[in-house]
């Protein structure tokens, strides 16, 4: 080999030991980053557990504006899938978050109600909207799958929520 030819296989191996060491910087930063911010989604959404996925029967016949009661991800465990009017499907654990009651689903004010202490969800997000309950319902995950059947394939527990009440939104 040549002069010539080390020269060049030096500045090659320099270059990209320098080109390496800036991408493993860069990417060092976006990770430390990444993860900061999937922290704090993460703190927001609480935890998602996955459970066996399981078939909700009766669910693509549900009309726009009803529910369906159910259980996930066990036998003792009550749930409830809810079909909004614009036909979006919400699902979530039928335990008020406040003494574990079951909570019904109204369907003139479009609401989950607890009968025990008067808790009110919102049916769309699981929100508390009225009563003592301080963080919303669990959410149950869904998937669909072939044929428009809906699966109940996880639990997000423990999620942090806005509480909105009627003082804060205008009411008496």
């Amino acid at each position: 080999m040549n002069h010539y030819e080390e020269d060049q296989r030096d500045e090659l191996s320099h270059t990209s030991r320098r080109t390496f060491c800036g991408e493993l910087i860069l990417t060092s930063a976006g990770v430390v980053l990444a993860g900061s911010h999937l922290t704090t989604v993460k703190a927001a959404q609480g935890s998602l557990v996955a459970y066996p996925p399981r078939r909700i029967e009766g669910a693509e016949i549900l009309q726009p504006g009803s529910c369906l009661y159910f259980n996930y991800p066990n036998r003792d465990d009550p749930a409830v899938l809810v079909r909004t009017s614009d036909g979006e499907y919400t699902a979530y654990s039928r335990r008020c978050s406040h003494a574990g009651c079951s909570v019904e689903f109204d369907p003139s004010s479009r609401c989950l109600r607890c009968p025990c202490h008067k808790g009110t969800f919102d049916a769309r997000m699981g929100y508390v909207m009225f009563g003592p309950p301080r963080r919303p319902l669990d959410e149950i995950m869904l998937q669909v799958r072939a044929g428009g059947q809906l699966w109940a394939v996880g639990k997000s527990v423990g999620r942090e929520g806005e509480v909105i009440t009627e003082s804060s939104i205008g009411g008496d």
